[in-house]
């Protein structure tokens, strides 16, 4: 089952034109650039998920950057990965307070931007990047205050088909996952997110 909070899925690389290429190769649709995230050296592109939900591919604006960004561990990356997902709640504030309570502390509050190829500047809240979140299975949480939203704008559009996660310890991750009240899929083995996106060409895996 799929998260009905699910906002987006976070598809990282240290070559951002290069996952891009091969996605529109595999997917048979080109993601749309979103913009470049300001003072985080980083830039997306995106595609729709259906309904408010999107995936982000996301990298270094300048891939021979020294050091590379460190935004969802795109400085240790050996190859492209499924990073992270994250998840909208109707009260950030109300979900961090009660995710603490219940044991698994998702980091403050911390105000994030990007500037979209238009120029406007789109603002809003997000849980921080706290270490891996258990190889990205615990996800980050968002408020996107006022600004618009991203699938508002008519992004291209795909299907999720699932959204999966494997971990050598289910039961820690279940643990984070009953505290923040979301629902994720965890089965035994090396951590990672998994996602099957119904495609053009057929179903992928990401």
């Amino acid at each position: 089952m799929t998260e009905p909070r699910l906002d987006h899925l976070v598809y990282a690389s240290t070559d951002l034109d290069a996952l891009v290429a091969d996605f529109t190769r595999r997917a048979g649709v080109a993601p749309v650039l979103g913009g470049r995230h300001v003072g985080r050296g980083t830039r997306n592109f995106l595609v729709g998920l259906g309904g408010s939900a999107y995936l982000e591919l996301i990298g270094p604006d300048d891939p021979a950057a020294v050091p590379l960004p460190e935004i969802f561990g795109i400085d240790r990356l050996t190859g492209p990965r499924l990073a992270a997902w994250v998840v909208r709640p109707s009260d950030i504030e109300t979900t961090v307070a009660a995710a603490r309570e219940g044991g698994y502390d998702p980091g403050d509050i911390a105000p994030l931007s990007r500037r979209t190829p238009a120029g406007d500047l789109l603002e809003w809240r997000l849980t921080p990047n706290r270490g891996d979140r258990f190889g990205g299975l615990a996800p980050a949480l968002i408020d996107w205050l006022d600004a618009r939203h991203p699938t508002a704008d008519g992004l291209p559009q795909l299907a999720l088909v699932s959204l999966t996660g494997h971990h050598p310890d289910p039961p820690a991750v279940r643990h984070a996952l009953a505290a923040l009240d979301v629902e994720l899929d965890v089965t035994t083995g090396p951590a990672g997110l998994e996602a099957v996106l119904d495609t053009p060409n057929g179903h992928i895996t990401i």
